[in-house]
């Protein structure tokens, strides 16, 4: 259950007992290293059979004291019911009765103590992640994860904790149920956008090439699904980068605050805004892409198509929990209008395919609708520094009026915590930093304590490797996996023709309407503001 080859091996749960056959002696099998002539029983050996027994009723144990409605019958889900039907977050019922006792963690995540087994990777994820809001507590067969009873200490979900659970028992909160219903409606045009992440991972769960582009066959699986409209979170990406370089810009020209700090990450967002809010004036003001383009969508293209926002509804399928969080948060409605109604993690998008009998593997490739076009700087926005290297290649030209032709920042590209290089534009040398996970952000603010000019840009994405490492990721999500997903987005990005997002013709044309609007709605449509949280509360 619990092996994951990034995080190291212990044996918490004992699900795995095996007796070597030679010395008799029962071991865990995570544990065992492999040697020459070693033989092992498994199913076959009455004594593992009975340790594994006393293990689980130890376990049910456990649990009657979290869910006695549901332990007293010893009837908890298995693992396997979980997978199948718990993962995207749907509850057990019972003659029409909930029985989980979840808890929720903001809109992002949910945990069900019921089917935990105490294997500890969630806590180990959370504390390599910096954050350390997970802990086990409780001895013997009483161990359980709980929450750090620390009124300083926060969980920013990221999801790296249901990315790392064997069993479900941590999982995004589902919005499987709600997108169904919807596709039902024939009231409403149903948009779907993808995150560049997706593409470059969901083929995992389809025993397809690790790291394969699969957005032209997504395309065909979204219309069997009965979305309207097959647009792309790529599109967002690319105003995201046009409003981010033309803000970075000038700062620098008019002395604004720098560092400037990228912003389209949430579980970042809220990380600043509840342990570091004096860093809120840092962060850039753009939107992220997913709320840019529901916003775009539900704004200029119903004007085009002569729809009324309130019959559109903007799914986002997404690499994070954390978007979930980020669409449900009210202070970036427009007027009360959501940019983003929906979001299905790439694991939730799985579940409806399969859920359908929809072969992914061997689907024809089909075009993503007219309106989203994008450029290759918006596909490696999945990828740790992306986000920097777009703006770059669009901050360059902003500032020399020129047109860059070596548009590749490979210094800022890779699978390490820390990245730092000095990027020349013309008589201007700007220190950047792209940063992924809260720990190695931990490093670059005590830098910056000691030195505030020691960077003029910093990307920060909470998971290792940037979105494609995302908490919404297929399970297991390696750093190996991370890397290939990664390289897959980078190849689509040398791929395309257009390859700034201010050459972007869509974009072009949207930016072409926000002009003709008022100036106070065109802020809002393109601009956020930030939160400080009550760390009291």
């Amino acid at each position: 259950f619990c092996y994951h080859e990034d995080l190291p091996v212990d044996a918490n749960c004992r699900a795995c007992l095996v007796e070597d056959a030679s010395t008799k002696q029962v071991s865990t099998s995570c544990t065992l290293p492999v040697s020459s002539g070693l033989t092992l029983l498994s199913e076959q050996s009455s004594r593992v059979k009975r340790l594994r027994k006393i293990n689980m009723e130890l376990l049910l144990a456990g649990h009657q004291e979290h869910c006695p409605r549901c332990c007293a019958q010893l009837d908890c889900a298995t693992a396997e019911q979980m997978r199948k039907y718990g993962v995207s977050g749907e509850r057990f019922k019972r003659d029409g009765q909930a029985v989980s006792a979840l808890h929720q963690l903001g809109n992002a995540v949910e945990f069900d103590p019921q089917i935990c087994i105490a294997c500890n990777k969630c806590v180990e994820a959370c504390e390599e992640m910096g954050i350390g809001y997970l802990a086990l507590s409780g001895k013997g067969y009483k161990t359980r994860i709980d929450y750090i009873k620390d009124a300083q200490i926060a969980c920013i979900y990221c999801g790296q904790c249901t990315a790392h659970c064997p069993v479900a028992a941590i999982r995004e909160q589902s919005h499987l149920s709600d997108v169904e219903k919807v596709l039902k409606d024939k009231t409403k045009v149903v948009i779907v956008q993808t995150a560049p992440a997706v593409r470059a991972s969901i083929g995992e769960e389809f025993n397809m090439p690790h790291g394969e582009n699969l957005m032209a066959k997504l395309s065909t699986a979204y219309r069997l699904l009965g979305f309207d409209k097959v647009f792309d979170v790529n599109m967002g990406a690319d105003i995201t980068t046009i409003v981010e370089a033309q803000e970075l810009v000038d700062r620098i020209r008019n002395n604004g605050i720098l560092p400037m700090f990228t912003s389209c990450c949430p579980g970042w967002v809220k990380y600043v805004e509840f342990y570091h809010p004096e860093l809120i004036e840092n962060l850039t003001t753009s939107r992220s892409p997913q709320i840019h383009s529901g916003l775009a969508y539900k704004s200029w293209w119903a004007e085009k198509n002569g729809l009324e926002a309130k019959d559109i509804v903007v799914v986002s399928t997404m690499p994070c929990t954390a978007k979930k969080d980020e669409a449900a948060n009210q202070s970036l409605n427009l007027d009360g209008l959501k940019g983003v109604d929906y979001v299905l993690t790439t694991r939730e998008l799985v579940s409806l395919i399969k859920k359908n009998n929809i072969d992914l593997a061997n689907l024809p490739a089909s075009e993503i609708d007219k309106y989203a076009e994008h450029s290759g700087a918006a596909a490696i926005y999945g990828a740790s520094g992306g986000v920097m290297e777009s703006a770059l290649r669009s901050a360059h030209d902003l500032i020399t009026g020129g047109d860059l032709q070596q548009i590749e920042f490979t210094a800022v590209r890779g699978m390490q915590g820390i990245k730092k290089a000095q990027i020349r534009i013309e008589d201007l040398t700007l220190k950047v930093a792209v940063v992924s996970t809260m720990q190695s952000v931990q490093t670059i603010l005590k830098e910056l304590q000691e030195d505030p000019h020691a960077y003029d840009y910093i990307e920060v994405m909470s998971c290792s490797g940037g979105c494609v490492g995302g908490g919404g990721q297929p399970i297991p999500s390696t750093k190996a996996l991370i890397k290939a997903r990664a390289k897959d987005l980078y190849s689509l990005d040398s791929q395309k023709k257009v390859r700034k997002a201010h050459q972007n013709p869509v974009v072009l044309e949207y930016f072409n309407y926000l002009k003709g609007l008022p100036c106070n709605q065109r802020r809002q449509l393109l601009h956020r503001a930030y939160n400080k949280s009550n760390k009291n509360e």
